[in-house]
């Protein structure tokens, strides 16, 4: 079984349908001939398409060939499971696996433990798989992308902080204080954030959900000259987390509002439509955003976000081929970040960042 320490990699074709056919190319490669099955989340979003792209790319450079299927929606469990049991049926090296419920496919997952195939989990990977099941994931390391965003914003950031007259507030909107990779999204930026803020000697203090101020591991004081206010909605949905950004908007000391996920940000650009205060101006309130999205697109290039975070599926998409092809060799392998990109008007059209924006 492999190790799973997380590991860190540099790596940071518009197709619709249920299913693309395998590819193959014949290289010099340890792993020439090697054909491996990827079962996706869906097709119906762009981020798979990056996924698929950056797969299909890994598998010319390897030599191997794939097949990478997906129902036509993420809500469709039963057909997903269907492919899994397909993908089981051609007695593939190595499956490739985002399950949309895991203890549907858990049938399936002891079949290809008893056959023998090794599963690579990716993006939200397998979660609760059988012990040994799952030999490695390429995910992105959430709490890192939202330190990442915490760093970049803290630039623009740094000088209205540094010369403000009073408290200063910070917003961090988050759907959920449940799924891990959501709060991990949230706990990097408050942690980035307050360990910055502290370090040029301002004091930081936490207040709004209880998971986050629990969890969070910047030293935080009763009365800081920074608050860091975290805004979570009682039910997921667009209208509640509107409500939750124009509250922090119409706080009089918010300097910023940070939305960990693409409900989030994207409840940010509704919530800020009629009071019109988000935006890169010395007296508006700074938005940042994460993932991709139309509306985060165009609210980063119209300048109503600095940024935002991107996850890195075309990354993902090679990194797990190439677990695959490792795995099913019998190497070693372990978790892999695939990474993630900050985007801004700037550079959201250079090819490295495009490729991973998805609508």
């Amino acid at each position: 079984m492999a190790g799973k320490k997380l590991m860190s990699v540099a790596l940071c074709a518009a197709m619709v349908g249920t299913m693309v056919g395998a590819v193959t190319v014949h290289a010099e490669s340890d792993y020439a001939g090697l054909k491996i099955e990827i079962v996706s989340k869906g097709f119906q979003h762009q981020y798979w398409q990056a996924v698929l792209k950056g797969a299909e790319e890994k598998a010319e450079e390897l030599g191997c060939s794939i097949n990478f299927v997906g129902p036509n929606s993420e809500s469709d469990i039963a057909e997903q499971v269907q492919e899994l049991n397909s993908a089981i049926n051609q007695k593939p090296d190595a499956i490739g696996l985002a399950a949309l419920d895991t203890s549907a496919c858990l049938d399936a997952i002891g079949q290809a433990q008893d056959a023998g195939i090794p599963i690579i989990g990716f993006d939200s990977g397998v979660p609760d798989a059988p012990e040994g099941a799952v030999v490695a994931n390429a995910s992105t390391d959430n709490y890192a992308a939202g330190a990442l965003a915490a760093e970049k914003t803290y630039e623009v950031l740094k000088d209205r902080i540094a010369n403000a007259d009073g408290k200063v507030r910070i917003g961090v909107m988050g759907q959920d204080a449940t799924s891990e990779s959501i709060v991990n999204r949230g706990l990097g930026f408050i942690d980035k954030m307050g360990e910055l803020i502290i370090a040029d000697g301002k004091t930081v203090s936490l207040e709004g959900n209880d998971r986050y101020v629990g969890d969070a591991k910047v030293e935080a004081t009763d009365d800081g000259d920074v608050v860091i206010e975290i805004l979570v909605p009682s039910q997921v949905t667009s209208e509640l987390s509107a409500i939750d950004c124009q509250t922090l908007l119409n706080k009089d000391d918010t300097i910023c509002v940070y939305g960990s996920n693409q409900h989030s940000a994207e409840a940010m650009i509704t919530g800020n439509e009629n009071l019109q205060k988000l935006g890169s101006g010395d007296d508006q309130v700074v938005g940042v955003g994460f993932d991709s999205g139309a509306n985060i697109k165009a609210a980063v290039a119209d300048g109503t976000f600095i940024g935002a975070i991107t996850q890195a599926p075309v990354a993902m998409g090679a990194s797990v081929v190439e677990l695959a092809c490792k795995a099913a060799k019998g190497e070693t392998v372990e978790d892999v970040d695939s990474g993630c990109q900050w985007y801004t008007a700037e550079n959201m059209n250079d090819e490295e960042i495009a490729q991973n924006l998805y609508d």
